[in-house]
């Protein structure tokens, strides 16, 4: 089953001169596929995930996730669909430094309020368990290891339940003890749970061991390997 769609996506940068930095760009993924998208800098594959995510809406084409079309939504109605159906985990972890690795996670999902403050709290610890950060959930995100705050993001991303996971560069900032460890998570989350996860990287290796490497070059798409 299709869980996301992109069909001909063009997409330009107008400063200093016009730019076609994507070129008719289409490509389906289905559920609980693990894709990485690869690329030299400046092949766009930063720039279509932002497009992907609902976080950039100055396109041509359409864009569907999850059986809704996402093209030309209101700004507050993609705000509102993206934290119930998108889990995005940057190159930096960006937690609230101050605040405990509980309460970071639990934020999304007090937003979205679909659930009690009572049964986030449950799951936000269940997920911080399955991350490997049992012990910790009370410590404030500041006093933890790089590694260590990319698997907080990782459950802050989780805590929706999201139809996708998408990351930017997320082990870009890792050595490589702390990168494999991100990327185990990311696969066994892909086969054991059944979740989706399209993430940009610059590591090969990280690409070679996903399910399909969507490889961008000058804004289009040149291969899409299983």
């Amino acid at each position: 089953m299709n869980v996301l769609s992109a069909k001909n996506i063009t997409k330009y940068f107008n400063t200093p001169e016009p730019f076609k930095v994507l070129k008719d760009v289409s490509f389906e993924v289905e559920k609980g596929e693990f894709v990485s998208v690869v690329g030299k800098s400046g092949s766009g594959k930063s720039t279509l995930l932002y497009l992907l995510s609902t976080m950039d809406t100055d396109y041509e084409g359409e864009i569907v996730i999850n059986g809704s079309t996402v093209t030309n939504k209101s700004q507050n109605a993609l705000a509102a669909f993206r934290n119930e159906h998108i889990g995005f985990v940057f190159q930096f972890h960006y937690l609230l430094p101050e605040f405990t690795l509980l309460d970071n996670v639990m934020l999304p999902a007090l937003k979205l309020a679909r659930r009690s403050k009572t049964e986030i709290e449950a799951r936000s610890l269940e997920l911080l368990d399955m991350l490997g950060l049992k012990g910790h959930e009370r410590k404030k995100a500041s006093n933890l290891s790089g590694g260590q705050q990319q698997r907080v993001a990782i459950a802050r991303a989780l805590i929706n339940d999201p139809t996708i996971i998408m990351g930017d560069e997320p082990t870009g900032n890792l050595d490589s003890r702390n990168t494999k460890i991100v990327f185990d998570i990311f696969r066994d989350l892909a086969r054991e749970k059944g979740q989706t996860i399209i993430i940009v990287t610059h590591d090969d290796e990280f690409a070679a061991n996903s399910d399909r490497i969507i490889e961008l070059m000058d804004g289009e798409v040149v291969s899409a390997t299983k």
